[in-house]
């Protein structure tokens, strides 16, 4: 789940994000949502929306994002569950836009991105929080509004 990021998370940091995305839910009804499989109910990841506070010139935002566990990589969950969410962003929560980062080198969540229709805006910037060393740092910024989202059905 972290291939791409440059640590894993602490039991203490996984706590403090797990209460962040009560508090999200609590008072704009969307957030990073646990993530199941329907044919047997195991809890694979997270899928969603949050509210992206870094400092960065397009935040603050609206950001989609996902992270499944890796034996349930490459089964579409995290395509089905972002359309979904993209469906949320625009429909019930009438949302402008969304955006969603990752590191360059992370060719699969890139794929995800373009799968559910947003583009690449080829404004790459360097994550703060991201050190230089892990060779990460550089991250791509895609967006999607409201306007170019094509309607779904669930």
């Amino acid at each position: 789940v972290m291939e791409f990021f440059p640590a894993l998370q602490t039991r203490q940091r996984s706590d403090e994000m797990a209460d962040l995305f009560n508090e999200q839910l609590a008072s704009r009804g969307y957030t990073f949502w646990a993530a199941e499989r329907r044919d047997c109910g195991d809890f694979i990841g997270f899928v969603g929306l949050s509210c992206f506070t870094a400092d960065l010139p397009f935040c603050p935002c609206v950001e989609i994002g996902w992270r499944l566990a890796f034996d349930q990589w490459g089964h579409g969950f995290a395509t089905e569950a972002a359309t979904k969410s993209l469906q949320l962003a625009f429909g019930q929560f009438n949302l402008d836009e969304v955006f969603s980062i990752t590191t360059l080198k992370n060719v699969r969540s890139r794929h995800v991105m373009e799968k559910i229709g947003m583009s690449n805006t080829n404004n790459n910037f360097l994550h703060p929080a991201v050190p230089r060393e892990s060779g990460m740092q550089e991250h791509c910024l895609y967006r999607i509004t409201s306007r170019e989202s094509k309607p779904q059905t669930a």
